[in-house]
């Protein structure tokens, strides 16, 4: 890559993540318009740079803001222009960004190459590399980060709830499954750094914004929903200085040969080959998610927990059948029981009544209180042979209650192994659930998705440790 180039579209991402002053290019008091939506975004979240609302029609005020007709009557410095007008006034806006010397762009209207009109596409970058500007789009939603309180995307604070701050990063090609999962994690229980919705990405692309999220100091999680990649070398150099720093979980859209095809015609973008994807992902420690549960699972155990050593899981429980079935997961996704060490056994045999069998899976049975919870996570939290540990609370049953979820908690900050919870249930669960990851433990409804985070963790922590990082 071009480092000069390079070092050029990260400071892109900059003035779009830290705008000191925004350009709403399409800003409109009509409720129905995306502009609207936009403006109002802003004005929730909290923003406290300039905001410029720009309309061709504007007659003096717009939400209460001063408006322009054009960029050019603005007379301070734009580092970013949010543009969402029709397609056809898009080159003429972007001549007018380019003329008043705006840093940045993000384009989220569409009617580009996604529906055949390549050369009206072709059109922007022309104007973009003539005044030496980057867009990110168009056809996308452009970027959110709370912490400094941006938000492009076009859908209301009503209808899609806004994630609390957090180290995850997350981009997506496509607008809808980003604002899918932006609303998930929203609901489950950690944060997000950033977001980058690229559409067509006509500019910046999936390597860009790799790139820029790799050297992001906020930025602890990169999670990426794309369906194709354009520049296969950049990425793969870009790629493997990224996961040595960092996890990158990838969910790949266009697997299929019908999904490709549904891939172009939604971002004109071409999937490609899905094995070659597969082996470029293995080799250079990129995490793979099959689906958008994976996605989610996956993003928050890499958030709160520490590598993993080995793939050694002890499983306590206070029910015996799930304790059965966590096995069963453990083994269908590369994890193995260990055995526990002597002294391990003679402890807990001197803490847990004589039903107890002393093995694991530990059954602490139905009557366990946070008392032989709290046993269990100590000794087998300090045992040489136990790599991480999986809990399984059944708050339905009498021990488990608000103590049991506090002793998880103070294991979860004092034991430097990975520690997850498996509790599926209503709403006495869904209560403790949310004390729990509100302190770094990530929960899970089924022991197989508490495996299959563990798993991508166990497999990542070898290619890091594996290269001595």
């Amino acid at each position: 890559m071009d480092k000069k180039n390079e070092s050029y579209k990260v400071k892109s991402f900059e003035y779009m993540m830290h705008p000191k002053s925004v350009a709403i290019i399409g800003a409109s008091n009509n409720p129905d318009k995306v502009g609207h939506v936009i403006l109002q975004n802003y004005l929730d979240v909290g923003y406290s740079g300039k905001l410029y609302p720009i309309n061709i029609n504007a007659n003096g005020s717009i939400m209460g803001l001063r408006s322009y007709k054009s960029v050019l009557d603005v007379k301070s410095d734009i580092d970013l222009a949010v543009v969402a007008i029709p397609a056809q006034l898009v080159p003429k806006a972007l001549e007018e960004c380019g003329r008043a010397k705006v840093k940045t762009t993000i384009i989220v209207s569409g009617g580009f190459a996604e529906v055949g009109e390549v050369d009206l596409q072709d059109k922007l970058l022309e104007i973009a590399k003539r005044y030496k500007f980057t867009i990110l789009g168009p056809n996308c939603l452009g970027v959110m980060d709370p912490k400094s309180r941006v938000d492009t995307l076009f859908l209301p604070t009503y209808k899609i709830d806004r994630p609390r701050i957090g180290g995850v990063s997350f981009a997506s090609q496509s607008g809808a499954v980003g604002s899918s999962v932006l609303d998930m994690i929203a609901h489950e229980g950690f944060g997000l750094s950033k977001f980058i919705s690229y559409g067509n990405a006509i500019d910046l692309d999936e390597v860009d914004i790799l790139d820029y999220l790799a050297k992001d100091k906020e930025t602890k999680v990169i999670v990426f929903y794309m369906e194709g990649v354009k520049r296969g070398k950049d990425f793969i150099e870009v790629a493997k200085r990224a996961t040595l720093e960092k996890p990158v979980i990838v969910i790949k859209g266009g697997t299929t040969e019908a999904g490709a095809t549904a891939a172009h015609s939604h971002t004109a973008s071409l999937a490609g080959n899905y094995e070659a994807y597969e082996a470029v992902f293995k080799q250079f420690g990129i995490i793979k998610a099959e689906s958008l549960d994976d996605l989610l699972n996956f993003s928050k155990i890499f958030d709160t927990q520490p590598l993993a050593k080995g793939n050694r899981v002890a499983i306590i429980t206070n029910g015996g059948g799930t304790g059965v079935l966590a096995t069963d997961s453990l083994y269908n996704n590369n994890l193995v029981l260990p055995q526990l060490s002597k002294d391990s056994s003679t402890k807990l045999r001197a803490a847990m009544p004589p039903i107890v069998n002393i093995r694991l899976p530990l059954d602490m049975a139905g009557d366990a209180d946070d008392k032989r919870f709290n046993v269990a996570l100590d000794v087998i939290g300090n045992d040489p042979n136990v790599d991480a540990i999986m809990a399984i609370v059944l708050f339905q049953t009498p021990g488990a209650d608000s103590r049991v979820a506090a002793s998880i908690m103070h294991h979860g900050a004092t034991i430097n192994k990975p520690i997850v919870v498996v509790s599926p249930g209503g709403n006495y669960t869904q209560a403790h659930v949310n004390m729990m990851e509100s302190s770094g433990i990530p929960v899970y409804t089924s022991p197989e998705s508490a495996a299959r985070a563990l798993d991508a963790l166990v497999k990542y922590s070898r290619y890091k440790l594996a290269r001595g990082r």
